[in-house]
């Protein structure tokens, strides 16, 4: 476990709710050197007079130094909390996705949003489809095998894909990496409508080119 302490005055913008933590209002990062090294380390983050303000996961590579799990001290970053933020998101999003047609992409979860800073989640082809998941920061890349096991639970599709972003994943010191993990790849090319607009996409890559 490692403790940030936030500069005396730099805690009022978590204290409005801002997720993320820059390395400009960190005093001090306490800790073993090798979690301190590791993108996505647990930290507990504290003002100046040793008081509780957030859970956060640290990346010391990223321009944003930590983002905040939970402001409550009584929640744990554990199996049940990234379980409990995968599921509320696939809820929240159920609606849409319900009325999607085969040829949509629908986001499922968004970052943030969803309390699960980095992490983008988009689906095509419905259960029978493929979960296209991005991993943008260090604290949902060290959740990965939890995430991705929440999502086949809630949404019984069996193909889940990663891609990469390589800007996004240098900057956070991330590895590039990318491809099935579970189930099948998908194809090259899909058709997507997308505003009663058709586009040739690549699922793996999210590149699309609009048919003319």
């Amino acid at each position: 476990m490692l403790f940030i302490t936030i500069k005396q005055g730099k805690e009022k913008s978590l204290l409005a709710g801002d997720p993320w933590i820059y390395a400009s209002a960190i005093e001090k990062v306490e800790g073993k050197p090798n979690e301190k090294m590791k993108p996505g380390s647990t930290a507990v983050v504290q003002s100046s007079s040793k008081k509780f303000l957030a859970r956060a996961a640290y990346n010391s590579k990223s321009q944003i130094r930590a983002r905040v799990w939970t402001f409550d001290e009584a929640q744990p970053v554990d199996h049940a909390l990234i379980k409990g933020r995968v599921q509320a998101a696939l809820a929240k999003s159920a609606p849409a996705a319900k009325k999607a047609k085969p040829d949509q992409v629908v986001r499922l979860i968004n970052a943030e949003a969803d309390g699960l800073p980095g992490l983008l989640v988009d689906s095509f082809g419905g259960q029978d489809g493929w979960l296209i998941c991005e991993f943008q920061a260090g604290g949902v890349d060290a959740w990965k095998v939890a995430i991705v096991q929440a999502l086949m639970a809630g949404t019984g599709c069996k193909n889940v894909y990663e891609r990469c972003d390589e800007l996004v994943r240098k900057g956070e010191g991330l590895p590039l990496i990318d491809g099935a993990l579970a189930g099948e790849e998908p194809p090259d090319d899909v058709t997507v409508t997308e505003g009663g607009v058709k586009f040739s996409l690549d699922l793996k890559t999210g590149h699309r080119n609009r048919f003319r």
